[in-house]
């Protein structure tokens, strides 16, 4: 009898436990690990949703930068940490080429982690150094095509987005340029500015204030529709490059086992971030916009995640490029 009396009182004990967790969570600083350098562009994007979710929260979310292998080494250092809850991990659009880039990852990227919801689609702008010749994008695309030998594409590293759509415009024009690798966006960005390379694509995110300030010339962007924010430049789809239609998104993970009333309250968390005016304000400043409240979810991220998976595999097993 007393045996069962002890058992029943644990298993009461149990049941409080198991919603107070909900209820409780956080209870301390949350760590969100960006796989790339800080002041590039995902690091930018990762600020913005952090500073306002941890006012949600009421605990803070700290942004640790841990580049190197396009992302991986981040990515994987999450997959590793403890399932709390305490750390996440905010990636693009490269958790899902890095799959396939790299043939002996660390983790197995559908299953090592949980998903919290996806944050914002960023479009892409084909750039080149300021005094490159051609005066539009069909001048451009001549030009790239006829100099292919002798031009220069830089990007911040293999499975970096500006890789990514590099890799993209040659294919599309069929100019395999001379590509130059950067051990991320700050050192590719500054060499472009500096005349040494001649040609990059990249987020608006890093793109937006040079080409404001005439440091960089802009030609086409990648999203769907014009951008408000350059709404004299055309899509790459108006140009005839129609396989260049794409965004590098962003989404928020956690370790594989994370309790799921922890990746619920971060998501509640993201939903209430991304309807924030000051978020969405500062994200139109940078050329993009917040995903809507029923993306900012677990089952849209994984749904997402899979199709990108799907989707860049054979454009990268076709480009024979791998980062291993």
């Amino acid at each position: 009898m007393a045996y069962q009396k002890l058992l029943g009182a644990l298993c009461a004990t149990t049941l409080l436990v198991a919603p107070a967790f909900a209820q409780d969570f956080p209870q301390r600083q949350i760590t969100m690990v960006v796989p790339f350098s800080a002041g590039g562009p995902t690091d930018t994007v990762a600020r913005l949703v952090a500073e306002r979710m941890s006012a949600d929260l009421g605990q803070q979310i700290i942004v640790e930068n841990i580049g190197g292998a396009g992302g991986t080494l981040g990515a994987g250092n999450v997959a590793k940490a403890e399932p709390d809850g305490y750390t996440v991990l905010l990636h693009h659009i490269g958790m899902a080429t890095s799959a396939t880039l790299y043939r002996n990852l660390a983790y197995d990227t559908l299953n090592a982690f949980e998903y919290v919801g996806l944050v914002t689609e960023v479009p892409m702008v084909v750039t080149a150094r300021k005094d490159f010749e051609p005066a539009d994008f069909a001048a451009f695309k001549d030009y790239v095509k006829a100099n292919a030998d002798t031009l220069t594409l830089a990007n911040a590293g293999i499975g970096a987005a500006s890789h990514l759509c590099g890799m993209l415009l040659m294919q599309a024009l069929e100019a395999p340029l001379v590509t130059v690798p950067y051990k991320g966006t700050g050192p590719a960005m500054t060499d472009l500015l500096g005349g040494q390379t001649d040609i990059m694509c990249d987020q608006t995110t890093n793109t937006t204030q040079q080409i404001k300030g005439g440091t960089i010339k802009a030609y086409a962007v990648t999203s769907p529709e014009r951008l408000e924010l350059f709404p004299d430049l055309p899509t790459a789809k108006e140009g005839g490059v129609e396989t260049m239609e794409f965004g590098i998104w962003h989404g928020i993970y956690a370790p594989k086992g994370t309790p799921a009333d922890a990746t619920e309250r971060l998501s509640q968390a993201l939903q209430v971030a991304l309807a924030d005016e000051g978020v969405a304000k500062a994200m139109a400043d940078l050329g993009t916009a917040p995903e809507p409240a029923e993306n900012a979810t677990p089952a849209a991220l994984q749904a997402k995640l899979e199709s990108e998976i799907a989707r860049w595999k054979p454009v990268i097993e076709a480009a024979g490029v791998y980062a291993d």
